[in-house]
């Protein structure tokens, strides 16, 4: 029985980030948000990045009423900066920028105007608060899509109202929502229930899209102890992962 059990339990290869190509969620235009402080912060990231494997980041900056305004031509000029950087120092990997919205009346005037950062297919990144669940969240989702945009759930597991909450994840997906999961979830460091919630949605094969959201350089750091990590294997080599389409 030992030596079968050996076998079952043999250590999985490290896993190269590269296989999914694009990561879809990271803070690292410099000093607009709470993510990179520096171009010297950004590009120590970008590089660590490449070393992962990754060949592109879609950066998204946080855009939320009365702490992070920022806008189009904030987040774009920042971009074009960080381009200049990336050229400059000779790093090989691509980066574009969108947006990580917070869930606020600012974020509804966005949509009617018809006027947000998108990535991929018309994807838009939201995010929503961690202490409540918003009320007007359906009534969002609904803006969203008649505005012909595919909205994205970031950091699905991250909340702590929806730990567990199967009817509230399924409600989401019927009402056309694309998950999104933070790899780092999968590290516990954002405790041990969020980790086990990012391990049941893998489990339950309900992940659309993985992201870093790498606000420090730490944060990537931590990633290289998951390339053993059962769970990321099976969400990295998942054939319909809309990373890879990016």
């Amino acid at each position: 029985m030992g030596i079968f059990s050996n076998l079952f339990n043999k250590p999985l290869e490290p896993i190269d980030f590269g296989i999914i190509k694009t990561d879809v969620h990271s803070h690292l235009i410099p000093g607009i948000d709470d993510g990179s402080r520096s171009m010297e912060d950004t590009l120590n990231m970008l590089h660590k990045f490449q070393d992962l494997g990754y060949k592109k980041v879609i950066t998204t900056p946080h855009i939320m009423s009365d702490y992070f305004n920022n806008n189009r031509e904030i987040i774009y000029g920042g971009l074009e900066k960080v381009r200049e950087a990336i050229q400059k120092v000779g790093l090989q990997i691509e980066i574009e920028a969108a947006a990580e919205y917070y869930t606020d009346t600012m974020f509804q005037d966005l949509i009617g105007k018809k006027d947000l950062l998108t990535f991929g297919k018309n994807y838009v990144l939201f995010e929503l608060s961690f202490q409540y669940e918003p009320a007007n969240v359906k009534e969002v989702i609904f803006e969203l899509t008649s505005a012909g945009y595919q909205p994205i759930l970031a950091h699905v597991e991250r909340y702590p109202y929806y730990v567990n909450k199967w009817d509230k994840i399924e409600d989401y997906i019927n009402r056309g929502v694309l998950l999104q999961l933070n790899l780092n979830s999968l590290t516990g460091g954002y405790g041990k229930d969020i980790q086990k919630m990012a391990q049941s949605l893998i489990e339950r094969d309900l992940i659309d899209l993985v992201g870093s959201d790498c606000h420090r350089f730490e944060h990537l750091m931590a990633m290289e102890s998951l390339k053993t990590n059962k769970y990321v294997h099976q969400i990295l080599n998942k054939p319909g992962l809309l990373n890879k389409t990016l």
